[in-house]
């Protein structure tokens, strides 16, 4: 299936999603958003596919945020979630964003949504949005405080104020830095990486973490990993990975 905005493609196990508006710094507008959400939902529920890899066009955005030109248009709107994964999206297969230049606003809540961050030595980061009237309701709030310290995070969302890529880095917000030309190299190296694991045992361990995050204590949120260990024992990966283990060979993961 193609798309107007998003280039989708399949390699292998990984998913390639890329944000194709690079005239408009590839800012999201309403159907940006529906068909991030088509393209993630076929993601996860696509058996082939255990790592996606989020992009942008160009080298001068990631994602510039939301479509400004639309959004003065009252009868613009976006009737699903902005950038498809931010809210009310359930998927714990990986998701890596590879970060290419500009994430402001949105692009930088499509970040914090995603599971790893790469970031070119020319990205910018910031939720920016009280600059243009409105605010970072794509989860930027919600999100920032808990991946970064709290006064950190309050100086940035109450002043709209951008990070480059190593302060992002120093303060967690992406996982590495490269340089522009070795970006997708990067991304895809995180991605091998993944892949050399059981595919069970890293959706299972994103749930556990997902749930665990909803629970006040560590203790409290020992309950919610039960059932994950419960179908990691009954899973075909758990068998494989110490039978390839004592034979000395590579496992073959099944992803069940």
């Amino acid at each position: 299936m193609s798309y107007e905005h998003i280039i989708y493609e399949k390699r292998g196990r990984i998913a390639y999603v890329t944000i194709n508006r690079p005239d408009s710094m590839n800012a999201l507008n309403a159907r940006c958003h529906v068909e991030l959400r088509q393209i993630f939902e076929d993601y996860r529920d696509d058996p082939e596919l255990w790592v996606a890899i989020l992009t942008g066009a160009g080298d001068r955005a990631f994602c510039a945020g939301a479509d400004l030109k639309e959004m003065a248009d009252s009868k613009s709107s976006a009737n699903t979630v902005w950038g498809g994964i931010t809210r009310d999206f359930e998927c714990f297969k990986p998701i890596i964003a590879a970060v290419n230049g500009m994430a402001f606003g949105g692009g930088t809540e499509l970040v914090l949504a995603a599971d790893i961050a790469v970031a070119a030595d020319t990205a910018r980061f910031g939720l920016t949005e009280p600059r243009v009237g409105v605010i970072a309701g794509a989860g930027g709030l919600l999100r920032l405080p808990r991946q970064i310290p709290l006064k950190r995070a309050m100086g940035l969302i109450l002043t709209g104020g951008r990070l480059d890529a190593q302060e992002a880095y120093t303060l967690g917000l992406v996982n590495e830095v490269v340089p522009a030309a070795e970006l997708m190299q990067a991304a895809e190296r995180w991605a091998g990486e993944i892949l050399a694991c059981s595919p069970t045992s890293i959706r299972l361990s994103k749930e556990v973490v997902v749930r665990g995050l909803e629970h006040a204590s560590v203790e409290e949120a020992f309950a919610s990993q039960e059932d994950p260990l419960r179908r990691l024992l009954a899973s075909e990966d758990f068998q494989e990975g110490p039978r390839a283990f004592s034979e000395k060979r590579n496992p073959e993961w099944k992803g069940r």
